[in-house]
């Protein structure tokens, strides 16, 4: 989890993670921002997101990034 908190605030240092659980319905986080964020988590974590995977509940909060990441390192 801190290194998915390093890598969102190195993306977007202007955006409170910890408390918008809206990132991409409230526009915190745009498309160019998800391709990069799905880049550096691929990266990062060693996993493979797929375009099925890149929907906005899976990137409107940090705890559902979190889940999303947790559940592609299990499969």
């Amino acid at each position: 989890m801190e290194a998915l908190m390093r890598i969102l605030t190195e993306l977007r240092p202007d955006v409170d993670f910890e408390g918008n659980k809206e990132l991409v319905d409230g526009g915190e986080l745009d498309s160019f921002d998800i391709v990069s964020l799905v880049g550096e988590l691929c990266e990062e974590y060693d996993i493979e997101i797929g375009a099925d995977d890149i929907v906005p509940e899976n990137f409107n909060s940090v705890e559902a990034i979190w889940n999303l990441v947790q559940k592609l390192q299990e499969d």
